[in-house]
């Protein structure tokens, strides 16, 4: 009997689409990955060891909810201590780098996931929708020992995440 694998619910404009598995849990260790900076150089879960991370994960910072959650992360951040925001989407390291230049944006780091399993490992890559081969919406908090303190899927693709609770996890 073939093992059928266990995949989450999301939405996108009301209507429900699958990711490619579950989201890692609070209390789980953090999963390696490996992204593109936008020098086009590795980013590794390893450059931020000994500091919370913060993951913003987005589908494209060329839509309005994602540059908003990079706008709002980025204000968030200057106020964080040994805290990393990485800001997390297939968009290709040079729009990354381009919106980043545009808004001022030098508090967070943009990491793409186009050359990288990041989205199979965080079983967030979409299954279905319009946006089919992108990452959901989700953040994910780890501590200063890569253990998850906070997740959240958000389930409507069109919204905001939770900055608050995403924030006071830290805490």
């Amino acid at each position: 009997m073939p093992i059928l694998a266990v995949m989450a619910t999301t939405n996108f404009q009301n209507d429900p689409t699958q990711t490619s598995g579950e989201l890692p849990q609070v209390g789980e260790t953090l999963p390696d990955f490996t992204l593109v900076g936008s020098e086009l150089g590795e980013i590794s879960q390893a450059d931020f060891a000994g500091k919370r991370i913060v993951l913003n994960i987005f589908p494209s910072v060329d839509t309005g909810v994602c540059a908003a959650s990079v706008r709002e992360f980025n204000q968030r951040a200057a106020d964080l201590e040994n805290t990393a925001v990485l800001c997390v989407s297939h968009d290709l390291p040079f729009a990354q780098g381009r919106f980043c230049a545009a808004e001022n944006i030098e508090n967070v780091t943009s990491g793409s996931a186009f050359r990288s399993t990041f989205g199979q490992d965080y079983g967030l890559k979409l299954e279905g929708s319009p946006l089919k081969g992108l990452l959901a919406r989700a953040v994910i908090v780890a501590d200063e020992n890569g253990k998850i303190v906070y997740e959240q899927l958000v389930p409507e693709i069109t919204t905001e995440p939770d900055y608050d609770a995403a924030i006071a996890a830290l805490n």
